[in-house]
């Protein structure tokens, strides 16, 4: 490689480096690094220009391929930095910037793992550079697992997969799940930083284009390969009409909840206001309605008036109202994130209810609190640890079984995954985005899209104060409504009942990945091993 004058800004050709055996000069390494994470944070929504998300991998290939460890790791953080800062900004609203930066940086440490890993992967990507793509694929669908586990049960906020809701490669889902379409993404990123990292030398000048067409016409295949898997509605067959009510808060922010009998209020004439409308002809009168998250934070079980009030809407209606409510208990102190079946005529069904499995850390409740605490006094805003739900959210309606999971759950595979092996016919997330703001719920609702194609389920998302809407199983979004604004949107939904290969094979495929990931880094442990 040519060596560079520490004045002198670097080449095009310096910035793809060569065989030489050395890495990208520190200076573009570095800027690229960055790019990286900013590429990848353009590939989700609120932006959503999905094809930067294997750019911004293979950025971060580039910068950190043939560096050292520490090198690598640093480079994988700035990365992480600058694709998590802004991504979660929606943290700091209400809570103010510390949780906010603690939270950037724990998961930009992931991604410095990842620096790290892909630095040590370097002899064997160099060795087989037909490899490195499948390498590139690998490391990140390992990173995810990891990160999407710890601590406190992980954060899979900004998984590569959630960034593809418009993508082609979107229906691969269906074949594996999130941890499939993160790997074709990875796969696409490390097919695009061997064709860039350096000009490719055939055995005579004449067959020098090979390598590079063959590698141009493996990223087409990549990305081309989601449109050849089928999608849509497993089954079933059957339709119900659904009801989205989002009722709105006086005012987003923490204190939302200060104001929990205007928010009940809220939801409760927006359904009455639609069952005047399916009296008069109209609106199509509802098989369902849902209710979001926190719909009704006076439980409603020992609230006579909070109960009276749930029971004149579903009464009104003629349909049984899923209510997301906060039910007190079971010990002292405690409380019960839970979606809540309400029939007319005869109230709640204790039998149809969920709770939600896994509450949000330091959100809903407050691990080694007294430790907290000496970090941020917010964290005993949390008065009353949430207490975990054991059972997956499979709730019998009559019309229709859901599978309802609650807010960030959504983003956890086995949880929703759980409900559809346990017979739901529909997927149903209820959310509440008072305290986040628009990109945050429109991040949640690329999810929504990811899982009803990943198990082949008409889904929904229904939300206090937006973003809400209908998804069908091949991923499109009707219904859409605003964000902080008080709507009710009413569509037929078609039934499923069959499974996809994702659903079927579950975890086995991240299984499989990541046990191969281990394997490329004990591969190079021994091919730096042999050349040490």
């Amino acid at each position: 490689m040519t060596t560079i004058d520490r004045e002198q800004a670097p080449t095009p050709a310096e910035v793809t480096a060569d065989a030489s055996g050395r890495p990208l000069p520190l200076r573009a390494a570095v800027p690229l690094a960055v790019a990286a994470g900013l590429a990848m944070l353009a590939a989700f929504p609120p932006y959503g220009v999905w094809p930067l998300a294997p750019v911004g991998v293979a950025m971060l290939g580039a910068a950190a391929h043939r560096r050292r460890m520490r090198a690598g790791a640093g480079l994988g953080f700035l990365a992480g930095v600058a694709l998590f800062a802004p991504m979660l900004e929606w943290t700091n609203l209400h809570t103010g910037y510390l949780p906010w930066l603690l939270l950037s940086l724990l998961q930009a440490g992931y991604l410095a793992l990842l620096g790290a890993a892909t630095a040590w992967v370097s002899p064997l990507a160099d060795r087989w550079r037909t490899a490195w793509p499948v390498l590139t694929g690998l490391l990140w669908v390992g990173q995810e697992a990891l990160r999407d586990r710890t601590p406190f049960g992980g954060f899979p906020w900004g998984r590569l997969a959630f960034s593809q809701d418009g993508s082609p490669l979107l229906p691969l889902a269906a074949l594996g799940g999130a941890p499939l379409v993160t790997f074709a993404v990875a796969l696409l990123g490390g097919l695009l930083l061997t064709l860039a990292w350096r000009p490719w030398r055939g055995p005579r000048p004449a067959r020098a284009w090979r390598p590079v067409a063959a590698t141009v016409a493996a990223v087409l295949a990549v990305a081309a390969a989601g449109l050849l898997v089928p999608t849509g509605v497993r089954g079933g067959g059957d339709q119900v009409t659904v009801a989205i009510v989002q009722g709105n808060v006086p005012r987003l922010g923490l204190d939302f909840n200060a104001q929990r009998q205007a928010v009940l209020n809220n939801h409760v004439d927006a359904t009455l206001t639609l069952a005047g409308q399916v009296a008069a002809g109209a609106q199509r009168r509802p098989d369902l309605v849902v209710w979001p998250e926190n719909s009704s934070d006076i439980d409603p079980l020992r609230n006579p008036g909070a109960g009276a009030r749930i029971s004149e809407a579903a009464d009104a209606i003629g349909a049984p109202i899923l209510v997301g409510a906060v039910l007190l208990g079971p010990g002292a102190g405690q409380v019960r994130n839970a979606g809540l079946l309400w029939r007319p005529g005869t109230g709640p069904d204790l039998e149809q209810l969920y709770t939600k499995r896994h509450p949000v850390p330091f959100a809903e409740y407050v691990p080694l609190r007294d430790i907290a605490r000496r970090v941020s006094a917010e964290v005993d805003r949390v008065r009353s640890d949430f207490v975990p739900g054991t059972t997956p959210g499979v709730l019998r309606t009559g019309p229709a079984v859901l599978g309802d999971v609650i807010c960030f759950e959504v983003a956890y595979d086995g949880i929703v995954r759980d409900t559809v092996t346990g017979g739901a016919q529909l997927l149903v997330v209820q959310t509440n985005n008072a305290t986040f703001d628009a990109a945050e719920a429109r991040q949640q609702l690329a999810m929504v899209r990811l899982r009803a194609v990943e198990h082949g389920r008409a889904a929904l998302m229904a939300s206090t104060v937006g973003v809400s809407g209908f998804v069908t199983p091949d991923g499109r979004v009707s219904g859409e409504t605003g964000f902080n604004t008080a709507e009710v949107v009413v569509r037929q939904m078609r039934l499923g009942d069959g499974r996809t290969p994702a659903t079927t094979v579950g975890v086995w495929p991240e299984v499989a990945l990541s046990a191969l990931t281990v394997a490329a880094l004990l591969g190079a442990a021994g091919l730096r091993r042999r050349r040490g």
